[in-house]
């Protein structure tokens, strides 16, 4: 669809985007063939997507933006900036605190983004007609390519979305539709030599420069993975219990991100470095008042805990001892096998093998016993 108008509608809708709180507005056509589909495809077949099964049950669906919806003619691409007002790697150095990933110590950004994505879709169709829908990382278009496309920045070599502006620090929507707007030049990649986002990743997650193998991302393993962690890598968790901003938190290009933000995107502060020993003592009904309204919720309380034991585990701290062995008792297999690792990296070997003694022979679980057995 064809608009008619005295001003250029993408001034229009830009200066109506940033009325809505969104800080970056960019727009590009959907005419072109889409290298990420091939490279998407590549990484799936190669199996590092782990168990995110959606990827190649969706993977046709997101060879294009117009494989999901034909109609499409253009794409508003919107950002907002989460960039963290504190350090987000200071709290690494507090063993006895859990990190929780920047983007998840407020309300679920797939709340607040779609909320404006919805206001400024009303909006343009009440401007300027059409048709479009708006998308928040939860359907299979893959928004960084169109980000990229679209000039809001590049795809770094961490493989997340970089800008000049903000950094690493991107919430990204997107609106698809039937309008033809004029599109914005896409962004050239400007992290010339540097490669401090590949020598931050904590389990060597990237084999390559730009490819990341999410079976051994932080990310994935505490938030997608459901079952146990590989025991090699719970070591390299340190006490990163929800995500991890290593790579992204070393990017350079942050120091031009923005420190004013909206209130509603400030870190609540009893998730910036909560104690491990609080957190181990959650209940289900504890958890859920915790993370109200936080991306965190969606894991669940048993997978939630398990990391925070392995946190524990990783601690040195032979006082998170209790809270661990309590946990023992606790009626998830998941939570009880976690608490098993915890212990035999916080007790004396003779303390430990007492207490495999006594509570193995009770395990019914084959996975706990299989925990007893291997520490």
């Amino acid at each position: 669809m064809t608009i008619s108008t005295s001003e250029p509608p993408e001034d229009l809708i830009r200066a109506e985007a940033l009325a809505l709180g969104f800080d970056l507005c960019r727009f590009t056509d959907l005419d072109d063939a889409w290298p990420a589909a091939a490279r998407l495809a590549q990484y799936v077949e190669a199996g590092r997507h782990g168990e995110m099964a959606w990827m190649a049950e969706t993977l046709e669906r997101r060879s294009h933006p117009r494989a999901m919806w034909a109609g499409a003619r253009s794409a508003v691409v919107l950002g907002i900036n989460y960039g963290p007002r504190h350090d987000p790697l200071e709290v690494l150095g507090g063993p006895d605190r859990g990190a929780i990933s920047v983007y998840a110590q407020n309300e679920d950004y797939h709340d607040l983004v779609k909320k404006r994505l919805k206001a400024l879709g009303r909006w343009m169709q009440d401007r300027f007609g059409g048709e479009l829908k708006v998308f928040v990382d939860t359907a299979p278009l893959m928004e960084k390519p169109l980000a990229e496309r679209a000039g809001a920045g590049w795809q770094g070599r961490h493989t997340n979305l970089v800008s000049r502006e903000y950094g690493s620090w991107l919430f990204l929507g997107s609106i698809l539709t039937t309008l033809d707007l004029a599109p914005d030049a896409a962004e050239p990649m400007h992290c010339g030599s540097c490669t401090a986002c590949l020598e931050a990743c904590p389990t060597n997650a990237f084999p390559a420069p730009f490819q990341l193998d999410a079976r051994r991302c932080i990310s994935y393993l505490t938030i997608e993975l459901k079952g146990p962690i590989p025991r090699e890598l719970r070591p390299m968790l340190g006490n990163r219990i929800y995500g991890c901003d290593d790579c992204l938190a070393v990017c350079p290009w942050n120091k031009f991100a923005q420190a004013a933000r909206e209130q509603k995107l400030a870190a609540r502060p009893e998730l910036t470095a909560p104690a491990l020993a609080d957190l181990a003592r959650l209940d289900d009904a504890a958890f859920r008042a915790l993370f109200t309204k936080s991306p965190v919720k969606r894991i669940g309380r048993d997978r939630f805990v398990r990391n925070v034991l392995y946190a524990i585990g990783n601690s040195g701290d032979p006082a998170l001892a209790e809270p661990a062995a309590t946990l023992l008792e606790d009626p998830s297999p998941l939570v009880r096998g976690a608490a098993v690792w915890a212990l035999s990296r916080l007790l004396a070997s003779a303390d430990f093998v007492s207490l495999r003694n006594a509570r193995l022979p009770a395990e019914a679980d084959p996975g706990v016993r299989e925990e007893w057995l291997a520490a």
